[in-house]
């Protein structure tokens, strides 16, 4: 037996030996792990504090984002309530010169006047809807001289006296395709 309690006590000496070592290797290491422990909780403490930041970054863009869509949006708004307005006196001036036209050529048949309205509110739809600033500004113009055209017309009219004659200026500009 002797022989086994030295087997025993040797297995036990390392083990203790081991189990020392061990212990020894941990607290020679232990102000380095707690050096990265402190780190990691200051690195983490720092990220915390950068996310907050650019959180905070965020929401103030956001916030000066939205309040210039808004301010876009009500422009607009009032753009368009403008731009309904304008449209209603175009559509307006369109109907007084059908009225000139019924009243200076009386003669006229009533199909012909609403016909040359007909093309009126057309050129007006057209340059409504136009996008490109160039299209626009040539159906205007088309517009324009149109309106002229008709204008001259009635005064035409009145001048000779309300003979029967036709609105020949407004019938010939139809009749080019402008």
């Amino acid at each position: 037996m002797p022989l086994f309690k030295r087997w025993l006590n040797g297995a036990l000496a390392l083990w203790r030996d081991q189990r020392d070592e061990n212990l020894r290797w941990h607290l020679a290491r232990q102000p380095h792990v707690a050096a990265l422990r402190e780190a990691s909780l200051l690195a983490e403490q720092a990220l915390v504090a950068e996310l907050k930041k650019q959180a905070s970054q965020l929401a103030h863009e956001l916030a000066l984002s939205e309040t210039r869509h808004d301010n876009e949006l009500a422009m607009l708004k009032i753009q368009c309530k403008q731009d309904l307005k304008d449209y209603r006196e175009y559509l307006q001036a369109l109907d007084k010169l059908k009225l000139g036209l019924r009243e200076n050529f009386a003669h006229l048949p009533e199909a012909v006047a609403f016909t040359i309205h007909h093309h009126a509110k057309q050129l007006l739809n057209r340059m409504w809807d136009a996008e490109d600033p160039r299209e626009k500004l040539k159906v205007e113009m088309q517009l324009i001289q149109f309106m002229t055209a008709v204008h001259e017309d009635n005064i035409g009219s009145l001048r000779s006296g309300g003979e029967a004659t036709l609105p020949q200026k407004t019938l010939a500009f139809i009749d080019s395709g402008d």
